[in-house]
């Protein structure tokens, strides 16, 4: 017979933390189409963003760290999706 195990809480990345940080506050959002996370370019969002990363950053990290740690990811999304072709 089988046992269950006891699910495991999910693990994440500083990385994905981050990007879930900048998703809830409505700083990214993703393309439609593809799946591509894209930066709304809205600064109230950001600020937001950075707030919570301060505020509640994942065990391990200071809130600074938590904060670059934001900071690097938005920098690395683009406003377009790679794959949608140009208006």
């Amino acid at each position: 017979m089988r046992t269950i195990e006891k699910q495991r809480p999910p693990t994440r990345t500083v990385h994905g933390w981050a990007i879930s940080v900048l998703h809830e506050a409505g700083a990214i959002r993703e393309c439609d189409d593809h799946g591509w996370m894209k930066d709304r370019a809205d600064p109230h969002a950001r600020d937001l963003a950075l707030e919570i990363a301060s505020k509640h950053p994942p065990a391990g990290l200071t809130a600074q760290a938590a904060t670059e740690a934001v900071r690097e990811v938005l920098d690395s999304i683009g406003d377009s999706c790679p794959e949608c072709l140009p208006d």
